[in-house]
């Protein structure tokens, strides 16, 4: 006995004097700026803002909550979450003690002579000592693997709420759109009317009423097509909530109004505030903890087990304590030859945590593009707004205009029709940028990661007791 113990702490003096190395990427992470190339205020103000009340439509508040409530595509992300959590708990298992309960029944029949009994009832237990950390390293790797689901869960709520934001305003655009085809309609309709009774008089020719009737086909043409889009606006919305896309869903009226940028906060502030990142950050350092457990595979396990067990030809004898035999066993095992096998893990593990270093670069580098995109777009599109202002409300004038004077014989039927699809046209452009800006404005909360606050009903966390 003493022989043994002798040569098993030699073999763990032995090898405690081995390195252990500790895998470190070789890949530099990218330096943080500290402030965005695109001029905006650093102070952060509009990140800590609920950007969905920011934007004063309490309805799209009350879509948001119902999406984070019925969304699929979030219920599989919480799925995700809690399977992540349990796969947490199978890792930390392994720190603890293995203990079971075992019990038997043998009936012996010889071929000549009475048959005979047996019972055995029996606990063992088992414990491998963590000597260089390598099982503490699978547990830590698989708290951090929940931890990443759970930014995965709360990436995917901000991205649900975004693109609800978004399908909203992209729904109050096909709406406007379709009103003004509608009005487009009217117009055509009255200036038929009107060509024909100046034909009617002899001041206009047949072919000007030709031209009026193929001018309000066409706008008819053009209702339909935006009737079209709107209704599939509708359903896209509708899908994000859950709801049946029948397209039904209630219109609002106008774009929320879209202040002054100021406040988005530092670039540094995103490796923080964006969940995307956050869950990078964290498989990253899973990924090197699993390196480091697959090279300290290499290295000698001590196992403590342990029984106890009662046996005999009769019931009663599994309770005699007379019959009652225990043991305790120290072992100690150390790989020498698997065909490579230990190795080849180690050197997996570690590509493999060198993947999750690029990974979390690039998801990086996508977070501070998104978010320098957003800021630079926000000024150019408020200009080319207000430009587009000015040039559909010059189109209007300019129709109001023209269609005095073709009243009054002084303007062409083609003048007028010229003057009818500028307007169309610049009034157009204008619903459409009021659209985008908004939807960049939308696309900048979503890149930093800003705060909203949702229903309690409608938060997956609040159904796991996090």
């Amino acid at each position: 006995m003493q022989k043994s113990l002798l040569i098993i702490a030699t073999a763990l003096t032995t090898a405690s004097c081995a390195s252990i190395p500790a895998f470190q990427p070789d890949t530099l992470l990218p330096p943080t700026p500290e402030n965005w190339s695109s001029t905006a205020d650093a102070s952060g103000e509009i990140a800590s803002q609920d950007w969905v009340q920011s934007l004063g439509a309490p309805r799209l508040a009350t879509l948001v909550d119902e999406a984070l409530a019925a969304n699929p595509g979030l219920a599989q992300s919480l799925a995700r979450y809690d399977a992540a959590r349990a796969g947490a708990r199978i890792a930390g298992s392994s720190r603890l003690p293995s203990l079971s309960l075992s019990s038997g029944y043998t009936r012996t029949e010889p071929y000549q002579g009475s048959g005979s009994d047996s019972f055995s009832l029996g606990l063992s237990s088992s414990w491998e000592a963590d000597l260089w950390g390598r099982v503490r390293d699978g547990a830590n790797a698989g708290g951090l693997d929940a931890d990443a689901a759970a930014d995965d869960l709360g990436a995917a709520r901000l991205s649900v709420a975004g693109f609800v934001a978004k399908g909203w305003l992209g729904l109050i655009e096909a709406r406007q759109q379709s009103e003004l085809a509608q009005r487009d309609v009217q117009r055509s309709r009255n200036s038929l009317d009107l060509t024909e009774r100046r034909f009617a008089r002899g001041l206009a020719r047949s072919s000007d009423v030709r031209t009026a009737r193929s001018a309000l086909a066409s706008s008819e043409a053009a209702l339909a097509s935006r009737e079209r889009v709107e209704t599939a606006a509708a359903r896209s919305l509708e899908t994000l909530l859950g709801r049946y896309p029948s397209g039904q869903i209630s219109r609002d009226g106008d774009f929320p109004e879209i202040d002054q940028l100021a406040g988005v906060g530092a670039p540094g502030d995103l490796l923080v505030r964006r969940p995307d990142v956050r869950a990078a950050e964290r498989r990253l350092v899973a990924a090197g903890l699993r390196a480091d457990a697959a090279g300290k595979a290499l290295f000698p396990s001590l196992t403590l087990s342990g029984g106890s067990g009662s046996g005999g030809v009769d019931v009663a004898d599994l309770f005699d304590v007379d019959t009652v035999i225990s043991s305790l066993t120290a072992s100690i095992a150390a790989p020498i030859f698997a065909g490579g096998r230990l190795r080849a893990q180690r050197d997996q593990a570690e590509a493999n945590a060198r993947l999750q270093v690029a990974a979390y670069v690039s998801t990086v580098l996508t977070a501070w593009q998104e978010a320098e995109n957003a800021i630079y777009a926000d000024d150019i599109l408020a200009r080319r707004v207000a430009s587009l202002e000015q040039a559909f409300n010059e189109a209007a004038e300019a129709e109001s205009l023209v269609t005095r004077q073709y009243s009054s014989g002084v303007a062409t039927i083609f003048d007028l029709l010229n003057a009818q699809s500028r307007r169309i046209s610049a009034e157009s452009q204008y619903i459409s940028a009021r659209r985008d800006r908004a939807t960049n404005r939308v696309d900048l909360y979503l890149a930093i990661a800003g705060d909203f606050s949702a229903a309690p009903s409608a938060d997956p966390a609040a159904q796991t007791g996090e």
